[in-house]
């Protein structure tokens, strides 16, 4: 089918020709859409603690951004003026799905930004292919410390702190409310994440406190595996006096209904790095005196944090979905937050023209700015790895507002809870995390 031009269309060309013709440069304007593809958990065990709630944060603040509604002082519409359509995919599936469902997204789809994935396993098995495929990619959630410390990566940027914060954060804040508690076990999912977050809690502890007694027999059972029975008998008859895990989704859940249950939480203190995204959903049945993480600050640990951008944000999520935001809803409005930011600043840099994907890189690499529960620092790997505050709490249930809550909170700032730039985390701990700012 022909396009006849309108009236309008024609006499923009001929405003253009005549520009061209007096040799002056016409003004850049801004592409009328790009494409950012948002993979989560939409489907499986991982998808209502996790999953839904992290594509309604996404799905949220795009559509504001496209409206011009956000606080100050991301106002204007739209990422250096586009909308953005966009396009949300099932992470469930493991890496023989993802990998080619990433291929499709850049090859086929010919997505302009990937922001999301919340499992460190998935995003270990894309880091390769996205700095093959060359597509600017901001991951949301994942934890896993290895992304940055195994090579430099340019199209890949990560928008909150990795594992090693979470796990750091857990241990300073039980020197601090429980000195007197020096033994400890773990369970935690045997791969990547729960790995390295039992590792690096284990070795901070073992650096603060010098009675440290972690046990031998900690327990990592399958990612999934959904009962914990044996590993809730085990740890019961073990002499530890906490008990850490870094259990999320419905691993997360189904541990704490079966614990709760064996009275497990009765007899040693339970340390939760992601417990955030399961307060919100088990209400009640969330047990009182948990020492309770969400990842950084996020979800329950920030809900009252008064700033315009935080109130705009629990207020709207609120009223939208009937809910208040959980953790991964904050960790993935952050990521498309950070293309927000690069993308204005891009084009600000770029002298108001609309700017290509290394611009949009560039303007990110190194930045600092305010998100909606915390400031963003992309401090570390080059400036592709942001540093955040790490935060905990002990729950609480709030009878007369009849809403889960937490008393206790204490932040930590971010250049205590994370490696400096060039040092790996497991080098840093062992070394007695010289340089750290606890204060």
């Amino acid at each position: 089918m022909f396009h006849i031009p309108n009236i309008r269309t024609l006499a923009a060309a001929s405003f253009s020709a005549a520009i061209l013709a007096t040799g002056i440069s016409a003004p850049a304007h801004a592409k009328d859409a790009i494409k950012i593809a948002v993979p989560a958990f939409l489907s499986g065990a991982a998808a209502g603690p996790f999953g839904v709630p992290a594509r309604n944060g996404a799905e949220m603040v795009i559509d504001a951004i496209n409206a011009g509604k956000l606080p100050e002082p991301y106002s204007a519409a739209g990422f250096a003026g586009a909308k953005a359509e966009a396009i949300f995919i099932d992470e469930a599936g493991g890496n023989a799905k993802q990998v080619p469902e990433y291929r499709n997204l850049v090859q086929k789809r010919d997505v302009d930004v990937i922001a999301g994935y919340i499992s460190s396993g998935t995003c270990a098995a894309l880091a390769p292919v996205i700095e093959e495929l060359q597509r600017l990619t901001i991951f949301s959630t994942c934890g896993t410390p290895r992304i940055f410390e195994e090579a430099p990566r340019k199209y890949i940027f990560r928008s909150m702190a990795h594992a090693t914060a979470d796990s750091v954060a857990a241990a300073h804040y039980v020197r601090t409310m429980f000195p007197d508690s020096h033994s400890y076990t773990g369970i935690n999912q045997n791969y990547a994440w729960g790995q390295d977050s039992w590792r690096d809690f284990d070795l901070t502890m073992q650096q603060l406190d010098s009675e440290a007694k972690p046990s031998e027999k900690t327990q990592f059972p399958k990612i999934f595996a959904g009962q914990y029975g044996s590993e809730i008998s085990a740890m019961s008859l073990d002499k530890a006096e906490m008990v850490h895990s870094s259990f999320w989704g419905g691993d997360l859940e189904s541990f704490i209904s079966q614990a709760n249950i064996r009275g497990l939480f009765k007899k040693k203190k339970a340390i939760l790095t992601v417990g955030g995204t399961a307060a919100y959903r088990l209400g009640k049945k969330l047990p009182d005196g948990i020492i309770l993480g969400a990842r950084g600050p996020y979800g329950i640990l920030v809900r009252d944090r008064d700033t315009a951008l935080n109130t705009w944000f629990v207020t709207t999520y609120k009223d939208r979905y009937g809910t208040y935001p959980s953790g991964p809803s904050y960790q993935y409005a952050q990521a498309i937050l950070t293309a927000k930011y690069g993308y204005d600043k891009a084009m600000k840099d770029n002298g108001g023209n609309f700017p290509d994907q290394d611009q949009v890189i560039a303007a990110i690499k190194g930045a600092k700015f305010e998100s909606f529960s915390t400031t963003v620092d992309f401090a570390l790997a080059d400036g592709h790895q942001a540093i955040t505050e790490n935060v905990y709490g002990i729950t609480k249930y709030d009878s007369e507002n009849g809403e889960p809550g937490v008393t206790d909170v204490k932040f930590f700032p971010a250049e205590c809870v994370m490696p400096p730039d060039g040092e790996t985390s497991v080098e840093w701990i062992k070394g007695g995390m010289k340089g750290a700012k606890c204060n």
